[in-house]
C-alpha cells in the first residue's frame, strides 16, 4: 500500500461510513446469492461490507483493512447493528491471510486508486477467489469529475489532489484503467461498467461540500499536500473557500464518475 492520502481522520471515516452496498455497489448487488462467502478488501469502517452480508446471509462477509482503529470502528458497527457473522480483520490487502478459492466474491471499494500495485492486487484478489467467482472493483476517476459552478478553489482542489495522490505512486483516476488492469492481472472474463454520484440538492450539497471543507484542513490530504511541497496554508484557505462557496451555491452541482469491473473468475485464471 502507499501512504493512504486520505488518512482516518474524523470526516473521512464518517464520509465513508456513509456509503451504502446501494450507493456503491450497485453494480455487484445482482449478483449476490443467499449463503455466499464475501470478502471486502479495505472495507473502511465497515458499512459496506455488512450491507453485503446482509445480502448473502446465512452466508458469511468478512471486511479487511490495513488500519487497526477502522477495523475497530467496523467491530463496533457490527455490534451496534447485532450482526454476529460478520468479521473484521486487520490484513495486508497485497498479502491476504487465506488460501486460494477461499471465497466467492471478493470486493473492493476505493482501493485500487491507492495502492502501488493496483494489477497485483487484483491478482491477490483473484487467487482468494473460487473457479466460477467474482472479483468486483469500484474506483473514482478524479480528472472525470466536473462541478458547476467553476471556482478556482475546486479548480486547484483538484490539481493538487491528484498531485498528491501521484505523489504516493497512486493513481487518482483509477476508474479509466480497472479494465486494463483487471486484462493485466490475467483475468479473462471481464464486464466493464460506469456510475456516478450526483450531489445536487441542498442536503447533498451540506454533505459532500461540508465534508470536504473539513478534509481539506483535517485529513491526510492536506498533510501529504503540505509534506509534498505542492502548496501552503494559503493554497488550502483557497480550496476551502471553494468548497463553501460550492455548498452555500443554489446551482451547486457535483458528479463523481466511477469504473466498476466484474471478472468471473476461471480455474486457468
Amino acid at each position: 500500500m502507499t501512504r493512504y492520502l486520505h488518512g482516518h481522520a474524523a470526516p473521512v471515516v464518517s464520509s465513508h461510513a456513509a456509503r451504502t452496498a446501494e450507493t456503491s455497489a450497485g453494480y455487484l448487488l445482482p449478483h449476490l446469492r443467499p449463503g455466499q462467502r464475501v470478502l471486502d478488501v479495505g472495507c473502511g469502517p465497515g458499512s459496506i461490507t455488512l450491507d453485503l452480508a446482509q445480502r448473502v446471509a446465512p452466508g458469511e462477509a468478512v471486511g479487511v483493512d490495513a488500519s487497526a482503529e477502522v477495523v475497530e470502528t467496523a467491530r463496533a458497527a457490527a455490534r451496534e447493528a447485532g450482526d454476529e457473522r460478520t468479521s473484521f480483520e486487520v490484513a495486508d490487502a497485497m498479502a491476504l491471510p487465506w488460501a486460494d478459492d477461499s471465497f466467492d466474491v471478493v470486493h473492493a471499494h476505493q482501493v485500487l486508486q491507492h495502492v502501488v500495485d493496483p494489477v497485483g492486487l487484483l491478482r491477490e484478489m483473484a487467487r482468494v477467489t473460487r473457479p466460477g467467482g467474482l472479483v468486483a472493483a469500484r474506483d473514482a476517476d478524479y480528472e472525470a469529475m466536473t462541478w458547476a459552478p467553476a471556482h478556482p478553489g475546486l479548480t486547484r482542489w483538484l490539481e493538487l489532489y491528484r498531485a498528491a495522490a501521484r505523489g504516493t505512486g497512486a493513481e487518482p483516476d483509477a476508474g479509466r484503467h480497472l479494465l486494463g488492469w483487471a486484462h493485466a492481472a490475467g483475468l479473462t472474463d471481464v464486464t466493464a461498467t460506469a456510475s456516478v454520484w450526483c450531489y445536487a440538492d441542498d442536503e447533498a450539497r451540506e454533505w459532500w461540500g461540508g465534508q470536504w471543507q473539513r478534509r481539506a484542513v483535517e485529513s491526510g490530504f492536506h498533510d501529504e499536500v503540505l509534506r509534498q511541497g505542492l502548496s501552503d496554508a494559503a493554497g488550502i484557505a483557497d480550496v476551502v473557500e471553494g468548497w463553501r462557496a460550492w455548498t452555500h451555491s443554489p446551482d451547486g452541482w457535483f458528479v463523481v464518475v466511477h469504473g466498476e469491473v466484474l471478472a468471473r473468475v476461471s480455474a486457468a485464471d
